[in-house]
């Protein structure tokens, strides 16, 4: 990845890389989730309350890692301890495999009576994959490499199905196969398909659960997979939103995180961008905007060029138009902020309409302070609020006002200097710049 950041700790669509296969597995239904970690264990303040932390003293390969999360799972964990239960493989930067899938394997490998069943696909192209070889009868006989020259025979690389890396094993003849698995290789590690020949040596079945949708078997090695597995993973978070009555106009111009909820009959326009847990109302209408961790209730307009921040209420009907900033703020129902403002860690009443250009100070150099505005207040343009003051219900403020000291309900809150017009001036400066010689 040429990244400092743990290549499965990259973020996909809000979520790093390595939770989509762990939230998978939970929502499949696994009665325990480990995930192997290096001895550094970079993914520990990652991992959600129902996964645990195995780590692999030695980077001696896929065996090596099985091994270590076998070694936190023993009779007591039910199934999955026992002989028969079974232990599903995934793979920490393969993001896209699905709960249908982790189901399904589970499925034909309980069907089967498995000691292992391997996940296979089928492509046109199956380069760098490991080839599946079967027998005269259909069963699986083997996995072989095609990463170098020599791995496999001209005949063996001209099979179309592949090996996609997801295996279900029952526990039992997993453990006792694992010890068996040799490192006498180029790079000293223990490769997890040399253990089907141990399985198979021991009387027990290879079978094959075989993956409809390639994609998700799509690993991630560099930033360009990490491109391609990112623009599936939106283009299925923009689908369920569609289905279910969300209108995106142009979902390949939209950025949606998988986290966000969006009611029915809102509408995104191209280029919005939504992340973390955004939640907006039905009937709502965002125009080319940037959401973070806001809440947006029914029938709110949003944009264009808008920047919702962190804390951001929008109560029902409210409407942030063109070039608007709000951080950390309650904008009350059917109030309005309708251009070029910013709108920090304030209060804003029903009703009430901000001028354009309109600006809550709340920083003082040392702290932040609050702003609050009431109900039915009428902003001025160009009003400065330096934090903290309060403007009262059904208040006014006059154009061109820094406010630093509260306006009292129904009141014209003025705080500018007169103007004064300096009669003659263009004249008497064209004098002086002739003057200098300018």
């Amino acid at each position: 990845m040429r990244s400092s950041t743990p290549k499965v700790l990259h973020e996909i669509c809000g979520r790093p890389m390595i939770l989509w296969p762990v939230a998978a597995a939970h929502e499949a239904g696994a009665g325990r989730i480990v995930i192997v970690d290096s001895p550094a264990r970079g993914l520990e303040g990652v991992l959600p309350d129902y996964a645990e932390l195995a780590v692999q003293p030695v980077p001696d390969g896929t065996g090596g890692a099985v091994a270590a999360a076998l070694a936190h799972i023993d009779s007591s964990d039910g199934a999955a301890g026992e002989a028969g239960g079974a232990v599903v493989v995934l793979s920490g930067d393969v993001p896209l495999v699905s709960v249908e899938l982790i189901r399904g394997v589970i499925a034909t490998h309980e069907r089967e009576a498995a000691a292992g069943t391997i996940v296979t696909a089928r492509l046109a192209d199956p380069s760098g994959y490991g080839r599946i070889v079967r027998r005269a009868d259909g069963a699986v006989e083997r996995i072989v490499e095609t990463k170098r020259e020599g791995d496999a025979s001209a005949q063996e690389r001209e099979i179309g199905e592949v090996n996609a890396g997801i295996y279900a094993f029952a526990a039992g003849a997993l453990r006792a196969a694992l010890p068996q698995l040799s490192a006498d290789n180029a790079q000293g590690e223990r490769y997890l398909p040399q253990v089907l020949g141990p399985l198979i040596a021991a009387g027990g079945k290879v079978a094959a659960h075989t993956l409809a949708d390639p994609s998700e078997m799509l690993g991630v090695n560099d930033r360009v997979d990490l491109a391609r597995v990112r623009k599936i993973a939106q283009r299925t978070i923009s689908e369920e939103h569609m289905r279910a009555g969300v209108e995106i106009v142009d979902p390949d111009a939209t950025v949606i995180d998988l986290g966000v909820t969006i009611g029915a009959d809102t509408v995104i326009e191209p280029f919005t961008t939504i992340r973390g847990a955004t939640k907006i109302g039905s009937g709502c209408v965002i125009r080319c905007s940037y959401l973070v961790d806001c809440v947006l209730e029914d029938g709110v307009s949003v944009g264009p060029f808008a920047y919702l921040r962190p804390g951001t209420l929008l109560r029902t009907g409210a409407k942030v138009g063109t070039f608007v900033e709000v951080k950390n703020s309650d904008i009350g129902e059917a109030a309005k902020v309708p251009h070029l403002s910013y709108i920090g860690d304030a209060d804003v009443g029903e009703r009430t309409n901000l001028g354009a250009g309109t600006i809550t100070a709340n920083y003082d150099g040392q702290a932040k302070h609050r702003t609050t505005i009431g109900k039915d207040v009428h902003g001025g343009v160009h009003t400065s609020l330096v934090a903290p003051v309060t403007v009262g219900d059904e208040a006014y403020t006059a154009a061109g006002s820094v406010l630093t000291e509260d306006v009292p309900p129904g009141a014209l809150g003025v705080a500018r200097s007169e103007q004064e017009n300096v009669e003659g001036f263009s004249k008497r400066r064209e004098r002086r710049l002739h003057s200098e010689g300018k």
